[in-house]
């Protein structure tokens, strides 16, 4: 069933990522001189994507809990990263998110140009120029009022696997004194591994919005504590061993 459902995902995204992305690409051009957050095109090609774990495969199952939680204005968002399908499934928050990613993805043609279209930013992991970059980027996002999303652990922890989180989303937060929003995802590593191609043929995928935390404050240097604690009630929330 892995090679069928697999075959049928990839088959589906060849046919219609196309028409998705002529109607995102009209979309841009008719709301750009009036939306400069680009929120209309997000709204859509986030809808769209997240059509592919929704309505895909009769098989594959995918609920979002919290929504109702989330903040009307800037926050800075955090989730556990598993795997390529764990952004997919974060477009079901049906927010209008700024959303952190690995500069690779940018270079892919046509995908790169919509992802700069819609404000995401980017950021090549262990370049210390780069991630001073994505700081002043992200900074400014979040000081326009726009929500900005990061997998603090920088990269996939499969499996049973914890990475200790990086301290970037909470300097942010501490910087411009906005919450911290913690979103739990479950199931996407036993989807997909990292990033594939192989899906499996069934599927849960969780994706749950936590209440909102206070910015670190002055005391906490570069947002430590509030980092630690994170990887805490990650490790609880995920039923995984605490990073070492």
């Amino acid at each position: 069933m892995r090679f069928f459902t697999t075959l049928w995902f990839w088959a589906a995204v060849a046919l219609t990522l196309p028409v998705g992305y002529v109607i995102a690409v009209a979309l841009f051009l008719v709301t750009a001189p009036f939306d400069r957050h680009r929120r209309a095109l997000h709204h859509f090609v986030t809808f769209w994507c997240h059509q592919y774990l929704r309505a895909c495969w009769p098989l594959w199952r995918v609920s979002v809990e919290g929504r109702e939680l989330l903040p009307k204005g800037p926050c800075v968002l955090i989730a556990n990263h598993q795997s390529m399908a764990d952004i997919l499934a974060l477009m079901g928050l049906r927010y209008p998110f700024k959303f952190v990613s690995k500069a690779s993805l940018f270079a892919i043609p046509l995908f790169g140009w919509m992802m700069r279209r819609m404000h995401y930013v980017a950021v090549e992991r262990g370049r210390v120029p780069s991630m001073q970059a994505m700081m002043e980027r992200c900074e400014a996002l979040l000081r326009a009022g726009e929500p900005v999303l990061i997998f603090p652990e920088g990269t996939y922890a499969s499996g049973e696997q914890r990475i200790r989180f990086k301290r970037g989303a909470f300097k942010l937060a501490q910087l411009c004194q906005v919450p911290v929003v913690p979103v739990v995802v479950k199931g996407t590593s036993e989807l997909v591994f990292e990033d594939g191609p192989m899906f499996a043929g069934r599927s849960h995928v969780r994706v749950t919005v936590m209440p909102p935390v206070p910015p670190p404050g002055p005391d906490d240097e570069s947002g430590d504590e509030l980092a630690r604690t994170m990887e805490r009630h990650y490790a609880e929330w995920l039923g995984q061993p605490f990073p070492r």
